[in-house]
C-alpha cells in the first residue's frame, strides 16, 4: 500500500487515500511523506496541511497553502498569485482530513474543489489528499484504504499493549473489530494505561463493546464516528438518515442493495441515501450488499430494538416475506430463495427477537417459516436451536419449531438428532390431539429411521400416518406418505412391494396436478428399478425427473436425479458416464454442503475403483473437511474409511514399484464388501 502510493508521489500523480475514520489513511500518508525515496526526491519540500484545523473556505486554504509552502503571499485571492513559487520547485503537499473542504454541501464547497483540481494539475506539484468522503477530483488516482491483515493487527495491538506473550482470546477480540487500526490501537491504549491482563480485557470488551475504546484524554471512536455524522453531507441526507444508519448496522451482512425497495418502502430516497453513506465512507458495498466495519456497527446498532421504529418495520416486512406458502408445483416457487443469500441476517433479526419479544407468536412462527426456508433451498443448521429447544413445552409453537428443527438436522445427516426431536414433537402433538401434526411427523420419523436402518420401526410410523391421512381425506398427505413407505420398502429389500407402493402414489397424483410429488415418485422408482438391476427402466424414471425437474428449475431434484444415475453407472463399471453425472450433479448442490459432500464421496470411489488414486485421495480429504464443517461425524467416519483404502492401495503400488493410475484390479470380494460399506452411506432423504 505504502509502496504504491510512493510510487504516484514520485511521479508527481495525485493521488486520493480514501477510507472510513480510523482506517489509517494520516498514517500511510505520514509514513510516504517520510519514505527514504521521497525525502530524496523531494528533499526539503515535503509538506502537511491539516484540513480540519481551519475554516473550510477558500480563503483560509489559500493562506496555509501560501504559508506552510513558503510562498509568502500575504492574503492570497486565488491560486495564480502563488504560481511563481510553487512552480519553481517540486513540491509534495498531503491535504490531511481533506473531508472538511471537500464536502459538497459546505458552505465554499465549490470554489474549493475548484482550487483542489487546479493544484492538483500544477506539473511540480505532486498533491495527496487523504478524505473519508469520496468526492474528489477526478485527476487523482483513488487508493482504498482497507483494514490491517491479521498479522499486521497483532503487530499494532502488542506493540502498544506491551505484553510479549500473545493470546487466542485477544485474535478474537481482534477479529471482531473487524481489524480497524483506531479501534485496535485504543483498546490496546486502554489495556495499557489500566494494566489489565489478557483475561480482563476480554472481559471488559464483551460487557462494554466500544464503549471501552476512549482513552484518559479522550480519544475516543465515538468522537470519529460523530465527525462523520456532524458533517454538511451527512445532515442534509434528512431525520431518516440516522436510522437508516442504524438499520445498515444492526445486521451482519448489511443491507442487500436489491432489498432497498421492499424493505424501505416509504422512503423515496432510500437509494440516495444510501450512496451517500458510501461516499461518506460510512458503509461500503460487498457482494451486493451495504456493509459497515464492525466497530461502527457496534457503535451505531439500536441499543434497544424494539424502540427503533424503522428496524421494527423492516423485521415486519422480513417476517411478511417469509410467511410466504412454499410450494414447489408454483412458479413464484423459486422468488423464495432470496433467502440463501439473506439468512444470515435473518437469523440474526430472529435470535434478537426471540429474546426480547419471547411472547410474541409471530416471531416464532417467523422462526418456523425461516426453518422452512432453509430446507428447501439452504440445508444448514441454525443457532436457534438451544431456543427453540429450551421453550416450555405447552409453548404453542414447540412441536411446530422442534418439527421443522429436525428436518435441517436430517438435512445435513444428523438422523439420531432428528429422531429425538421429532419424538419429543409427536409426544406434545399427540397431547394436543393435532392428528394432521402427528401424521407429518410420523412420516418423518420413518424417513429418519430408515436413514439409521431401522425399517421395521419407520415402516410401523409411516403405517399409522397412512391410516390418518386416509381417515383425514388429504391425498397430499397419503401420497407424501407412500412415497415415504416405498422407500423404506426399497432399501430394506422389499422391492416389489415398494414399486407397487411408488405406483400407487403416482396413480393418486393422476387426479391432481402435483408435478412435484410426481417428479419424487419417478425417482423413487429409478431407485427401486436400479436396486431390481433393472437397469433402462431406472434410467427412463431419472430421465423423467430430469425432464420435469428442468422445467421448474427444481435443483434439488436435478441433483438427486444426476446423482441416482451416476450411482447406476457406477454399479455398471460405467465409470465415464458416471463421471459425467457427478460433474452434471455439482452445479445443482447449491447451497448444500451435505449434497456437495455426497457428491464428492461418490466421485472419490469412482475414481478408486478407477484406479485414479491420488485424485481420490485429495477428494476424500475435501470430502471429509465439508462434513466436518456440518458436523457430520459418521460421514466424516465413512471418508476416513475410503482413505484407509486408497492408502493401502497406494502402499501397495509404490512397494510393487506399479503405475498408481489406471485399472486397480481389486480382488473382487474385498472390492464387494468396500462397495457394502460404502452404499450404506449413500441413501437418498427420499422426499
Amino acid at each position: 500500500m505504502i509502496g504504491e502510493v510512493v510510487g504516484y508521489a514520485e511521479n508527481l500523480t495525485p493521488v486520493a487515500l480514501i477510507g472510513a475514520g480510523g482506517i489509517g489513511k494520516t498514517s500511510i500518508a505520514l509514513a510516504v511523506l517520510h519514505h527514504h525515496r521521497i525525502k530524496q526526491r523531494f528533499g526539503e519540500n515535503r509538506r502537511f496541511i491539516r484540513c480540519d484545523q481551519f475554516s473550510a473556505t477558500s480563503a483560509h486554504l489559500l493562506n496555509r497553502l501560501s504559508k506552510v509552502t513558503g510562498a509568502g503571499v500575504e492574503n492570497p485571492e486565488d491560486l495564480t498569485s502563488l504560481y511563481p513559487f510553487l512552480s519553481s520547485r517540486e513540491i509534495l503537499i498531503v491535504l490531511d482530513n481533506a473531508e472538511s473542504i471537500l464536502d459538497p454541501r459546505g458552505t465554499d464547497a465549490k470554489k474549493i474543489y475548484g482550487l483542489v483540481v487546479e493544484l492538483s494539475r500544477l506539473e511540480t506539484i505532486c498533491l495527496c489528499i487523504t478524505s473519508r468522503i469520496s468526492t474528489i477530483p477526478s485527476e487523482c488516482e483513488t487508493v482504498e484504504i482497507p483494514t490491517l491483515s491479521m498479522d499486521a493487527a497483532q503487530d499494532a495491538f502488542y506493540r502498544i499493549y506491551k505484553k510479549r506473550e500473545r493470546s487466542n482470546m485477544i485474535t478474537e477480540v481482534l477479529e471482531q473489530l473487524d481489524f480497524h487500526p483506531l479501534s485496535i490501537t485504543l483498546l490496546a491504549t486502554v489495556a495499557h494505561q489500566n494494566k489489565w491482563d489478557t483475561e480482563r480485557l476480554t472481559r471488559e470488551w464483551k460487557t462494554r463493546r466500544t464503549s471501552t475504546l476512549q482513552t484518559e484524554h479522550n480519544e475516543s471512536l465515538a468522537a470519529t464516528i460523530e465527525l462523520s455524522l456532524n458533517s454538511p453531507l451527512f445532515q442534509e441526507l434528512g431525520p431518516n438518515a440516522r436510522e437508516l444508519l442504524g438499520v445498515v448496522a444492526f445486521f451482519p451482512q448489511g443491507v442487500n442493495g436489491s432489498s432497498l425497495c421492499w424493505l424501505f418502502p416509504t422512503i423515496s430516497d432510500g437509494t440516495n441515501i444510501f450512496d451517500k453513506f458510501c461516499v461518506l465512507s460510512l458503509t461500503y458495498q460487498s457482494n451486493g450488499f451495504i456493509m459497515m466495519l464492525a466497530p461502527l456497527r457496534d457503535y451505531l446498532s439500536p441499543k434497544d430494538p424494539k424502540l427503533s421504529s424503522l428496524l421494527c418495520t423492516v423485521k415486519e416486512h422480513y417476517f411478511a416475506r417469509l410467511s410466504v406458502r412454499l410450494d414447489p408445483n408454483e412458479p413464484d416457487f423459486r422468488e423464495s430463495r432470496w433467502i440463501t443469500s439473506e439468512d444470515v441476517n435473518v437469523e440474526h433479526l430472529l435470535d434478537v427477537f426471540t429474546t426480547i419479544d419471547a411472547d410474541s407468536a409471530g416471531v416464532w412462527e417467523a422462526c418456523n417459516n425461516f426453518m422452512w426456508h432453509l430446507y428447501w433451498h439452504k440445508e444448514r443448521l441454525v443457532t436457534l436451536k438451544p431456543k427453540i429447544e429450551g421453550l416450555p413445552d405447552d409453548h404453542p409453537s414447540k412441536p411446530d419449531c422442534l418439527q421443522e428443527l429436525s428436518r435441517l438436522l436430517g438435512s445435513v445427516g444428523n438422523d439420531v438428532e432428528k429422531k429425538r426431536l421429532l419424538t419429543h414433537a409427536l409426544k406434545l402433538s399427540r397431547e394436543r390431539g393435532d392428528d394432521e401434526d402427528v401424521a407429518v411427523i410420523l412420516s418423518d420419523l420413518c424417513n429418519s429411521n430408515r436413514m439409521m436402518g431401522l425399517y421395521d420401526e419407520g415402516i410401523q410410523q409411516v403405517r399409522e400416518a397412512l391410516e390418518i391421512w386416509e381417515s383425514l381425506d388429504d391425498t397430499v398427505g397419503l401420497v407424501d406418505c407412500l412415497i415415504r413407505l416405498a422407500w423404506s420398502l426399497c432399501e430394506d429389500g422389499q422391492l416389489d412391494a415398494a414399486e407397487e407402493t411408488a405406483f400407487r402414489a403416482i396413480n393418486l397424483l393422476s387426479e391432481k396436478e402435483d408435478q412435484f410429488r410426481l417428479c419424487r415418485s419417478h425417482r423413487l422408482l429409478g431407485t427401486v428399478y436400479r436396486s431390481k438391476g433393472e437397469i433402462e427402466k431406472a434410467v427412463h424414471h431419472f430421465e423423467a425427473v430430469l425432464g420435469i425437474a428442468s422445467s421448474f428449475s427444481w435443483h434439488d431434484e436435478l441433483f438427486w436425479a444426476h446423482y441416482g444415475l451416476a450411482i447406476l453407472f457406477h454399479d455398471e463399471a460405467r465409470f465415464e458416464d458416471a463421471n459425467s453425472h457427478i460433474d452434471h450433479a455439482k452445479p445443482y448442490t447449491g447451497n448444500s454442503a451435505y449434497h456437495l459432500g455426497r457428491v464428492m464421496q461418490l466421485q472419490v470411489d469412482v475414481w478408486y475403483r478407477q484406479g485414479r488414486f491420488e485424485e481420490a485421495r485429495s477428494e476424500a480429504l475435501r470430502a471429509a473437511n465439508v462434513y466436518e464443517k456440518l458436523g457430520a461425524a459418521e460421514d466424516v467416519e465413512g471418508c476416513r474409511e475410503l482413505l484407509r483404502w486408497i492408502e493401502e492401495e497406494l502402499n501397495n503400488l509404490a512397494s510393487s514399484g506399479q503405475s498408481r493410475s489406471g485399472d486397480c484390479g481389486l480382488p473382487q470380494i474385498a472390492y464387494f464388501l468396500h462397495v457394502l460399506t460404502f452404499h450404506s452411506r449413500l441413501k437418498e432423504p427420499g422426499g
